[in-house]
């Protein structure tokens, strides 16, 4: 079905496809430019984003925030949705089911934006966009094409609150998300 956004955020809001529409306080659909060339998808919403309507604006948010700063990119640069849009209790993970009821929205969403990069913000959005066995720990930082549009996983931030460690190699990735970003731009002018 081809939606626009009036119609997508309309049946998103009436969505109850999956039990997690029982216990939600607002969906969380989108948030930042709805034609940007970077695309980030996270899992889903937390608390503070169940309780405002937006995407990762909890502490996990405002670290992504100085991530994106840290390469020169904002919100209002990038569009951010998660793979589900209304919280799983306890902030679990999604179940499988739950997820594909949720995975037409996104889908959606992506034909609106339609971006050059995707952004898979840990496993969950990575297994659901790029590859069923993808292993975060293994797989992070590694650039996968279909149909013209870049995909790449890295660590959820959520997760680099947990353990810093990580930090350095989603630094890595972060950078590498700039430099095809970068790329890309530079080839979209030439073809223009």
């Amino acid at each position: 079905m081809k939606y626009d956004w009036a119609a997508l955020y309309g049946e998103i809001r009436g969505c109850r496809k999956c039990g997690l529409c029982e216990m939600r306080t607002n969906v969380v659909i989108g948030d930042g430019d709805p034609h940007a060339r970077l695309m980030i998808v996270g899992e889903g919403p937390g608390r503070d984003e169940d309780l405002r309507g937006v995407p990762f604006v909890g502490a996990a948010g405002q670290l992504l925030d100085k991530m994106l700063a840290a390469v020169s990119l904002t919100r209002k640069d990038v569009y951010i949705a998660n793979v589900v849009k209304c919280r799983p209790p306890q902030n679990r993970v999604p179940t499988e089911e739950e997820a594909t009821a949720c995975l037409p929205y996104l889908r959606a969403q992506y034909a609106l934006v339609r971006p050059a990069i995707i952004v898979c913000m840990g496993a969950t959005a990575a297994r659901h966009l790029i590859d069923p066995q993808l292993r975060i720990t293994r797989d992070r930082g590694v650039w996968h094409e279909r149909q013209r549009v870049h995909l790449i996983a890295t660590y959820h931030p959520a997760a680099l609150l947990r353990d810093a460690s990580k930090k350095p190699q989603a630094w890595s990735d972060l950078q590498s998300i700039r430099r095809k970003y970068d790329e890309l731009c530079e080839s979209e002018k030439h073809l223009n």
